[in-house]
């Protein structure tokens, strides 16, 4: 028996300002059409079940248009293929903070053959299937589980499906905020036929029946985090997830998944970053124009951050930014982010020296001062760790800087 498993499609998302002939934000086009592929080629599968595990939409209170398009597609999808449910759980952007506010994922109960898990745990029974499916919603998780997490003994094949954060090192690159917590020994994947999980937007197995789809398209934070040539960590800790967007296939009897990558999703690019030291604008110029030439078929259409490390703001305000302009109307988003060099101060002493960043500062203290009561910390893995959350921190706060 197969299903097919799928998560965080944050249909109505928007970004960049720009918009198609019809007037929607591109990024929200971008979107729905990896929403259409994913049910296009699903259809084609013919599963038994298809899975949808949370954050349908990017909001409480999605666009009219976004609501329709959805609807439309999702009862085309059953009509089309009449003999497979779809299985739907609310994710945190989906859920309202009161519960009797409603969720908008209701409305999808009115398709025949769509079931719908918004607010609390629900147990689905397949008799005809000899399967059962237990939905754990972001609602039902976030306050803590009413339910017991195990299978239904009767049934032959078992499904959990949860929107959440598993506590998972593995997890760390680009996890969401405001998620519901699930502790990893909470789930035991030899009980489960499949385990299908939503919220984290890289595609990564837990277990051998146990995988976050990942999103469908690019829609996080730090969308430069699941750029198209984001590079390996050297760190052994940490290991690169498929970096495609796309859905899982698996195969509950066979126990065998087969990943599908969509070809829709809009291609974001984060250069090989620049670093300044002592060029004139005109050499810098040239170093821009080399990375953004350098890219095979060209950045039209496409979402590009270039960085420039220990730039001074002199040196940027002299740069051909009419060049820099002509790059940002060619690509959807082109970023070309400045980082200027650390400020010089006094030490107590009075001598002149330079201020410890706030990286050099906790890998000090991480090193030298930190006392752990267990000789068994791994003390590099540790600083490891505490430089990704600060990278996360300042992806974070420099994205909601240009909003």
């Amino acid at each position: 028996m197969k299903l097919v498993h799928a998560a965080d499609l944050h249909l109505g998302y928007r970004a960049y300002h720009r918009t198609d002939p019809r007037g929607i934000n591109i990024r929200e086009a971008d979107v729905a059409r990896a929403f259409r592929e994913l049910l296009e080629r699903a259809a084609k599968l013919e599963p038994e079940l298809l899975i949808i595990a949370g954050d349908v939409f990017h909001t409480v209170r999605p666009s009219n248009i976004a609501i329709a398009d959805a609807f439309r597609r999702l009862s085309r999808f059953r009509s089309e293929t009449a003999g497979t449910r779809v299985v739907i759980v609310a994710g945190n952007h989906d859920s309202p903070k009161a519960a009797e506010t409603g969720s908008i994922l209701r409305l999808f109960e009115e398709i025949d053959g769509v079931y719908v898990a918004h607010h609390e745990a629900r147990r689905l029974a397949f008799p005809d299937l000899d399967t059962a499916i237990l939905c754990l919603p972001h609602a039902e998780l976030y306050g803590g589980a009413s339910v017991a997490i195990e299978p239904d003994p009767d049934a032959t094949h078992n499904v959990l499906v949860a929107h959440a954060e598993i506590d998972d090192e593995r997890l760390k690159l680009l996890m969401d905020f405001g998620a519901a917590k699930l502790q990893r020994n909470e789930i035991e994947p030899t009980d489960w036929s499949y385990v299908a999980l939503g919220h984290y937007h890289l595609r990564t197995q837990l277990a051998p029946n146990m995988y976050y789809a990942g999103a469908i398209e690019r829609t996080s934070l730090n969308i430069w985090a699941e750029a198209d040539d984001a590079r390996v960590e050297k760190e052994d800790t940490w290991k690169r997830a498929e970096w495609g967007k796309g859905f899982i296939e698996f195969d509950l009897d066979g126990g065998r998944a087969v990943f599908h990558k969509l070809a829709n999703p809009r291609p974001v690019l984060d250069l090989d970053p620049i670093l300044y030291y002592d060029q004139t604008p005109g050499e810098l110029d040239q170093a821009i124009e080399a990375a953004v030439t350098g890219i095979p078929d060209g950045i039209a259409g496409k979402i590009v951050r270039l960085r420039i490390f220990n730039v001074p703001r002199e040196i940027y305000r002299e740069l051909d930014h009419k060049k820099i302009r002509g790059f940002r109307t060619e690509a959807l988003h082109f970023n070309l982010e400045p980082k200027p060099p650390q400020v010089e101060r006094r030490v107590a002493s009075g001598a002149p020296g330079r201020r410890m960043t706030l990286r050099e500062e906790l890998e000090s203290f991480l090193k030298a001062r930190f006392k752990p009561e267990s000789d068994s910390v791994d003390r590099e893995a540790l600083i490891a760790l505490g430089l990704r959350y600060l990278h996360e921190a300042e992806e974070k706060e420099s994205l909601e800087g240009r909003e």
